[in-house]
């Protein structure tokens, strides 16, 4: 066992996990169903009708009065999507900022590369997730403080992870294709007696690119049992590690404001780089029903990431001469994360009224100890990392000057969190959603010399929503909720011994108006949300006009958009997905030069569409489009990505125990630009490629 979980394996004994969404309600919240009726058909259609991210508590999607799109990970593993940014590429008003190190995202035109969550269970560490263990990713627009905490001004991403359910079949699934992919995965399971289930994810994939020199490899090993200990006791715990070895890609650079006229496959990094994550997690939850009517839940997870790379990447070209200068780094890693939570849910009527009350408490400390080497610009092993032609580059001109540290900071995180939540049904028509946490903050970080400096901030964060039913299968909505990012919360750590005022100032803080309708349509099976919002970052940090050496909070970010997304069957075997989401994010007040810019790596315009025809047995297809306009690979908006269109397809034939299909990613080979981390470094999208997959159920 690693060192990390037994030294916690005390604590493990009386603790919890959060797993699938926080979901077990008490019973007589949630209607009855049983695990194996209409799981098929269920699993055909793209629709989920309940989640428990936005409220932690299991809800239906149409009284959550906020926008909320969930993903299963089968709709996207099957075209050879194994991660975030092109998973969820799609979805209105989300869009990729990820580079080959980790993944990055931008929510309604605002940064969520720290908004991650397993289960729940904030996972802000800086590497690629698998998406072989998870069941489906739930995005969460707009603030999301009133329960989770710092951050979140865009929204969150909450990936909900397999577990284990009696009487689930297991499967075995291979999958080839373009570029030497291949991959073996497995999903066991069994129940070992009528109070124990267990279930087991584990599998390999290799891959090579349509880069050239980049491949990876990546290995997932996922037990997790849920054992019924008493009839009002539940334990559920998982543990997952995964790894992931690649070779690095920063793209290539802009050249004129566009993206460069070179081939696909060119790529100016090094032989030797490389990128090494090995991410251990353990969540446990304890289920307990007090009564009929309330329910408590104490969860306890441990994250721990080790993560090493040796990268030569681009910076920019020089486009007089045409060639490209470059920068190596080596990085060693560690992050480590323990969160705690204890939660209480239940119901109870006061004066007529029906209330859903959540209350919960939080206490998180978090580790990061990232040690940095840049090449020495001093002394007798100093080399300048040897530049190359834009268009022919030989990549075997190395940097082999001597390297040395750079920094090697040790940052500590303490948090704590108390919330509370009402979920208010005021009549047959009228539903009121009001919440309310309290965070402390607490951020302490020790350089290479030496010098300590730490940051302390509070916080309170509301939300409130109201729902309004005048028709059966419509719901009227209206939401405000604000979030707030303190200094050192993001990717954590601060500067010590730093001249300005960077680590003296207040939290920035975002607040979003929302209002829509979602309606269901087709006797019930097919769900559309439509939203208008305004989401505002009022005090953005900012260069002081007067003493540029100073920061001050009077910057203004703002984001207003249109969503329209539609998910489930449209008649007997037909299903669709998609949505369209219009949107202007721009950085409003700015002394920084950047004031009237629109925000990098976010389009005023995005979506798809997918339309399946799937029987219950035999041949089945899928096509759809995925449309992106255009962005700026820069806050400076020196350099735009054109827009794109993407068209895949899917065609399968499957009986009882075997499914196989073959889908075909970007028909028309159309060249696109998936992201960009800077004008300098833009990635490319996939190629017309090919992705074949059986499956065996038993």
């Amino acid at each position: 066992m690693p060192a990390f979980l037994r030294l916690n394996s005390v604590s493990l004994g009386f603790s919890v996990l959060l797993t699938t969404g926080f979901a077990c309600a008490a019973p007589t919240l949630l209607p009855e169903t049983s695990i194996n009726a209409d799981r098929e058909a269920e699993a055909d259609s793209p629709r989920v009708k309940e989640v428990s991210t936005a409220t932690r508590t299991a809800t239906p999607v149409r009284y959550v009065p906020q926008a909320i799109d969930s993903v299963k990970t089968a709709a996207v593993l099957d075209y050879g999507t194994n991660d975030l940014g092109t998973a969820l590429s799609g979805i209105p008003n989300v869009s990729s900022g990820a580079d080959t190190r980790f993944d990055s995202l931008r929510i309604r035109g605002f940064d969520a590369s720290n908004d991650f969550y397993l289960d729940g269970v904030r996972d802000d560490s800086q590497y690629v997730r698998d998406l072989h263990n998870i069941e489906r990713i739930d995005v969460l627009k707009g603030p999301a403080a009133v329960l989770y905490g710092r951050g979140s001004q865009g929204g969150i991403v909450n990936r909900v992870s397999k577990a284990p359910e009696a009487g689930r079949r297991s499967s075995i699934e291979a999958q080839g294709g373009s570029e030497d992919m291949r991959s073996l995965y497995a999903d066991l399971s069994a129940d070992a007696t009528e109070n124990i289930s267990l279930r087991l994810n584990m599998g390999n994939q290799d891959s090579n690119s349509f880069r050239d020199d980049v491949s990876s490899h990546r290995q997932l090993f996922a037990p997790s049992i849920s054992w019924q200990l008493t009839p009002r006791l539940n334990w559920l715990a998982q543990y997952e590690y995964s790894r992931f070895d690649r070779t690095p890609d920063r793209g290539i650079p802009g050249v004129n404001g566009r993206p460069a006229d070179v081939k696909r496959e060119t790529t100016y990094g090094d032989d030797r780089d490389y990128i090494d994550d090995k991410a251990q997690s353990l969540r446990s939850k304890l289920t307990y029903e007090l009564n009929d009517n309330w329910q408590l839940r104490q969860t306890l997870s441990v994250f721990k990431l080790d993560s090493d790379f040796d990268n030569t990447y681009l910076t920019g070209v020089n486009a007089v001469t045409n060639r490209v200068s470059r920068a190596r780094f080596q990085q060693d890693l560690q992050t480590r994360n323990v969160f705690n939570n204890l939660e209480a849910e239940g119901t109870v009527d006061t004066f007529g009224f029906e209330h859903r009350l959540l209350t919960g408490v939080e206490i998180g400390s978090q580790r990061r100890d990232p040690k940095l080497y840049a090449v020495a610009t001093t002394g007798p092993g100093r080399q300048t990392v040897p530049t190359l032609d834009l268009f022919n580059p030989d990549r075997n001109q190395s940097h082999t000057g001597t390297m040395v540290p750079s920094s090697d900071n040790h940052t500590e995180v303490e948090s704590r969190a108390i919330y509370v939540q009402d979920q208010l049904r005021l009549n047959d028509q009228w539903q009121l959603l009001a919440g309310l946490r309290y965070d402390r903050f607490e951020v302490e970080t020790t350089n290479m010399a030496g010098i300590k400096d730490g940051r302390d901030d509070n916080s309170i964060s509301p939300r409130v929503g109201l729902v309004w039913t005048p028709l059966q299968n419509h719901s009227f909505y209206a939401s405000w909720s604000k979030s707030y990012a303190p200094v050192g919360g993001g990717q954590i750590g601060i500067t010590p011994n730093v001249t300005s005022n960077a680590n003296d100032l207040d939290p920035e803080l975002t607040r979003q108006k929302e209002v829509g309708v979602k309606s269901d349509w087709l006797d019930d099976r097919l769900s559309t949300t439509f939203a208008v919002y305004e989401l505002e970052l009022y005090n953005r940090r900012t260069s002081d006009p007067v003493d540029p050496r100073l920061t001050i909070l009077t910057g203004l970010q703002r984001s207003r958009g249109i969503e329209l997304t539609a998910t489930g069957q449209l008649v007997g075997n037909w299903y669709l997905r998609g949505g369209i989401g219009l949107q202007d994010a721009t950085i409003v007040k700015d002394n920084n030069g950047l004031e009237g810019n629109r925000v990098s790596n976010v389009a005023k315009r995005n979506g798809s569409l997918f339309l399946t025809w799937k029987p219950e047995q035999g041949w089945y297809a899928e096509t759809g489009l995925t449309l992106v306009g255009s962005r700026f690979a820069d806050n400076q908006n020196t350099t735009v990505l054109p827009g794109y269109g993407r068209w895949d397809a899917l065609v399968g034939f499957r009986q009882k125990d075997w499914d196989l299909r073959a889908a075909l990613n970007n028909l028309t080979d159309r060249t696109y630009y998936s992201s960009a981390t800077s004008a300098g470094q833009i990635r490319l999208g996939e190629p017309r490629n090919v992705v074949v997959t059986g499956t065996y159920s038993f």
